[in-house]
């Protein structure tokens, strides 16, 4: 079974589009917002918007699809087990330390905490990511989870993945608008209101086009199933652990 062109196409597609969001947050707070620190200011927020889109989106996104490279195919499942689980963990330490990054920054200057949809929803899309890594690791890749819960599991497993996918996209979209609607106010900070679209607004809204068609992309290659790894060594690993007990 070989992979057509076209996932090749999407698959680098996937990984530029990946880049440029990169790219674009950190340009943005660098840039724009006036780079970073660690002490409690405003330039301690700006590794929020960084760290969220690296581990929540950009990580998240190539570590989902790891399967589907075609060259993993002839080796070993359990060993992409681990890659996936690995780079879906790094991604979720990245996604807790930019949530680090913003609560504490709330507390220096006396911020309420989760006063607005996008705290809402990011944090929900941090609790069910950490759900869904947890069950990962109990039911398919430590070797004493049964066969029949590997099973049951696994569909869940791919929806949660979808689902934390949706709402990572639509986290980091609302927070690059809420951003931009607290700091171009036009109240004596010398910037141009959100209305009047200066080029901040511009490139920050290019950004948000940008996480939504990544998000669309990894999307695309996850729910094509003629891009989906063979399962036969699964299987038989199945069939052997059941003849077994």
């Amino acid at each position: 079974m070989r992979p057509s062109v076209s996932f090749y196409l999407t698959f680098v597609l996937c990984l530029c589009l990946g880049l440029l969001c990169l790219l674009f947050v950190g340009c943005w707070s660098s840039h724009w917002r006036g780079g970073f620190s660690w002490d409690g200011s405003a330039l301690q927020f700006n590794w929020h918007p960084v760290l969220m889109v690296s581990g929540l989106l950009v990580l998240y996104g190539n570590a989902a699809v790891v399967y589907r490279v075609p060259f993993t195919w002839e080796q070993r499942k359990h060993v992409w087990k681990l890659v996936h689980a690995g780079l879906m963990l790094l991604a979720l330490l990245l996604s807790v330390l930019g949530l680090c990054a913003v609560f504490d920054f709330h507390r220096g200057l006396n911020i309420p905490h989760l006063y607005s949809l996008h705290s809402w929803v990011g944090i929900c899309t941090v609790v069910l990511f950490t759900v869904q890594w947890v069950l990962g690791l109990a039911g398919l890749l430590l070797p004493c989870s049964p066969p029949w819960f590997r099973r049951s599991l696994k569909p869940l497993h791919v929806w949660i993945g979808k689902a934390v996918l949706i709402l990572s996209v639509t986290s980091c979209i609302s927070g690059i608008n809420e951003k931009l609607l607290l700091s171009l106010n036009g109240s004596g900070n010398g910037s141009e209101p959100y209305s009047s679209l200066p080029v901040e607004a511009k490139f920050a809204n290019f950004l948000g086009i940008l996480i939504v068609a990544f998000g669309l992309v990894v999307f695309g290659i996850l729910s094509k199933s003629e891009w989906q790894r063979p399962q036969t060594d699964e299987r038989v690993h199945i069939l052997l652990n059941e003849n077994n007990t």
